[in-house]
């Protein structure tokens, strides 16, 4: 496959990713805010977002003030901020109709329509009157073209970098948002003071596994209350997890070694040594030796694998 192909494929996968896992965090922290709590607390929740994203600064540059109507306008509409749903999804369709070719008639409709109908749910209005209903709208656009890519297409080099450039990027938000929400409940680990607390303390996990449509999953795996450590391990560690990081790094490799070449072998030995740690790891030595630290070398090593796969099959590192 021509590496122009393989890059655009990859990264039209990348940015519908994107798009859905933004509007994933939007969607949770948007119903938190609509629950009692005070405007420091409504306002640490929207900082987070920020700075899972890495946009802190680039939001401060250009409207001061943490406020939750522009946090979402900055994130959904902003065409200046390149991780806004509206450049993702535009992004997404121009790099499926530079691959045409290489796409069924329904995966490129399917992208095409999504990018048409956003931009007219935004001319008329819709995200201001039911924020909610737009990114759920998002997410089932991205679960309707995950769906049309499965179900159409040939399992060739094609598919596989689309599977490939989707994992990795999901990888890589599951791991910034555990990072950014466990660092913000810290004290968490050590006990809730008093039931106002615990109340809040419940809405909060509940909130990080929602955001990864993973609240019944937990039920279901661990029958008890919302515990820190047991979220922890069910999004890192749990290869049964859809969005968690085993799951999705042992999708980057079972997609990686479908395409293998002379020169990715390196790239391959450093996907296989990190699904090797998550097999292997146990929730207990990562919280021993530091949740922030473990995920920081998480989120270096994916960035790295990244930098590995466009050297060894695509035009040029983005």
């Amino acid at each position: 496959m021509l590496s122009r192909t393989a890059d655009h494929l990859f990264w039209m996968s990348r940015y519908m990713e994107r798009a859905e896992n933004t509007a994933r965090m939007l969607d949770v922290n948007y119903q938190t805010s609509l629950l009692p709590q005070s405007t420091a607390v409504a306002e640490q929740g929207w900082r987070g977002l920020l700075s899972i994203s890495e946009l802190t600064n680039d939001y401060a540059s250009r409207y001061g003030a943490v406020h939750a109507r522009e946090v979402m306008d900055f994130m959904v509409r902003d065409e200046r901020n390149p991780s806004s749903i509206l450049c993702c999804l535009r992004a997404a369709r121009e790099n499926a109709r530079a691959v045409r070719g290489a796409l069924t008639t329904e995966v490129w409709e399917t992208t095409n329509q999504t990018w048409l109908e956003f931009n007219r749910m935004l001319r008329d209005d819709s995200f201001e009157r039911d924020p909610a209903a737009l990114f759920e709208w998002v997410k089932f656009r991205s679960h309707l073209s995950r769906g049309v890519q499965i179900g159409t297409m040939l399992q060739d080099e094609a598919f596989r970098f689309v599977r490939i450039g989707t994992f990795l990027e999901r990888g890589d938000n599951t791991a910034r948002l555990l990072d950014v929400k466990f660092h913000a409940v810290e004290s968490d680990f050590y006990g809730a003071a008093d039931a106002r607390d615990q109340e809040y303390d419940f809405y909060h996990w509940s909130a990080i596994l929602r955001s990864v449509s993973g609240f019944e999953v937990y039920r279901k795996v661990y029958r008890n209350v919302i515990q820190p450590e047991k979220v922890a391990e069910l999004l890192i560690l749990r290869p049964d997890m859809p969005r968690s990081l085993a799951a999705c790094i042992n999708e980057v490799i079972a997609n990686l070694s479908q395409v293998a070449n002379d020169q990715s072998g390196e790239t391959l030995r450093r996907a296989g040594r990190l699904m090797a740690d998550l097999q292997y790891g146990s929730i207990e030595e990562i919280l021993a030796t530091g949740l922030h630290a473990y995920l920081t070398q998480f989120l270096d090593r994916i960035a790295d694998l990244g930098v590995g796969i466009s050297r060894d099959f695509l035009v040029a590192v983005h």
